[in-house]
């Protein structure tokens, strides 16, 4: 019988029954949605990275615990509403266009060296998963090629591990 998730132990984040499937469409949506940012941009290069990555490793498990461990960036609900806001920040960036800015366009840069106050926590995220580090390094080598289902395939011919 399999488990049931109760609750995430976070504030205000309930538990979503059907997590993999809602992950499955929502990085589905994004690799649709970044396609609209220039092909040579970095940040498009990096969200098609990490989000292939991360259907690959939903269509593959079955079970959320699965996910969230071969992941290592939390639980699966904090993925959901990790991929809205990243689908709500595509949307931003192609209204914004910040890379067409022109390479004669001076800006002014406003330094501020003021200490943070005790009381504000300073956020020091964990270490990545060592599958982020080599999809980073393949895809700014350019050894990354993309089969037709949106899965990662590097170039030299490596098999991804399960």
């Amino acid at each position: 019988m399999a488990k049931v998730k109760e609750t995430t132990g976070i504030v205000g984040l309930d538990v979503v029954p059907n997590a993999r499937e809602v992950l499955i469409n929502l990085y589905r949506k994004t690799l649709e949605e970044i396609k609209a940012v220039p092909e040579d941009e970095g940040y498009r290069k990096a969200v098609e990275s990490f989000t292939r990555h991360r259907l690959s490793v939903c269509q593959e498990e079955e079970d959320s615990e699965m996910i969230e461990k071969r992941l290592g960036c939390g639980q699966v609900e904090e993925l959901i509403e990790e991929a809205q806001d990243e689908l709500k920040l595509i949307g931003h960036m192609n209204e914004w266009k910040p890379w067409g800015i022109p390479d004669d366009y001076e800006c002014e840069v406003i330094e501020n060296d003021a200490p943070v106050p005790k009381h504000v926590p300073l956020h020091r995220p964990g270490p990545l998963p060592e599958e982020f580090y080599k999809t980073l390094e393949a895809v700014t080598s350019g050894k990354l090629e993309t089969s037709k289902k949106d899965e990662p395939a590097i170039a030299s011919g490596e098999s991804q591990s399960k």
